[in-house]
């Protein structure tokens, strides 16, 4: 008969707590998931199992601090599943897409691949740096492209391709240039866009209410060509915040 008063030898954690790596996990396997249809040919749906696993990383940390279950380990179990996500996976899924089919891509757009690769990987190195450090004062911003905003990105030429723009399988070096070109971005010092730097009057509810009702119809009925609108406005956006940051330098 066991004795009421004893202790138990291991400590017991929440389920709850817990919650927040399991998201990550789960958008852990869908980047393995995707991995596994690009090897198989099935593009688009590598696509939005990326998509999905980008939209997921920002459920999981949203859910640690609701659930106030931040943790180092959930930190950089997280910052791994972006490597994979965002790093590994846009990187190969593009190279069989359209560097992969033709002799010109094989050698030079590998070597991109490497270069893009690489890049979130250093991005991911210099984020989980900065974690520790204390906040900057001012309006919060990220320094580069975020690795999800990078993977999207970086899936512009099968977006288009899909979209019915362009043949990217017969335009092997520009999808090569423009993977290094996003690998770039992430790890260069532009200011980019934060969620937490978000702020809407109150008088402008409705409009972004409505532009966010247009936005998902036409994510049901024009997905690919969507996509690649997206990728083009944030490229812009990137574009014009260096133009006055360096404009603000000179001056």
């Amino acid at each position: 008969m066991s004795d009421p008063n004893t202790q138990p030898s291991k400590e017991q954690m929440p389920f709850l707590l817990l919650l927040p790596n399991l998201v990550t996990m789960a958008g852990l396997c869908l980047g393995l998931t995707a991995l596994r249809f690009a090897f198989a040919g099935r593009f688009e749906a590598a696509a939005v199992l990326v998509l999905i696993a980008a939209a997921i990383d920002g459920v999981d940390g949203l859910i640690a601090r609701r659930l106030r279950a931040t943790s180092n380990f959930g930190a950089e179990l997280d910052s791994l599943a972006d490597f994979l996500n965002f790093g590994v996976v846009p990187g190969l899924l593009i190279y069989e897409f359209t560097l992969g089919v033709t002799t010109a891509g094989t050698g030079f757009g590998w070597v991109l691949v490497l270069v893009y690769v690489s890049c979130a990987c250093l991005r991911l190195a210099r984020f989980n740096v900065a974690r520790a450090a204390p906040p900057v004062p001012g309006k919060p911003f990220f320094t580069g492209v975020p690795s999800p905003a990078g993977a999207i990105l970086a899936l512009l030429p099968l977006f288009a391709d899909r979209a019915g723009l362009f043949d990217a399988t017969a335009m092997p070096t520009a999808s090569a240039l423009w993977l290094g070109l996003v690998g770039a971005l992430m790890i260069s010092r532009i200011p980019t866009f934060s969620p937490k730097s978000l702020r809407i009057a109150k008088g402008r509810v409705g409009l972004v209410l409505v532009g966010t009702a247009i936005l998902v119809g036409m994510l049901f009925t024009r997905f690919w060509l969507t996509m690649v609108a997206l990728d083009l406005v944030y490229a812009a956006m990137i574009l014009r915040t260096e133009i006055l940051r360096r404009g603000r330098d000179l001056g």
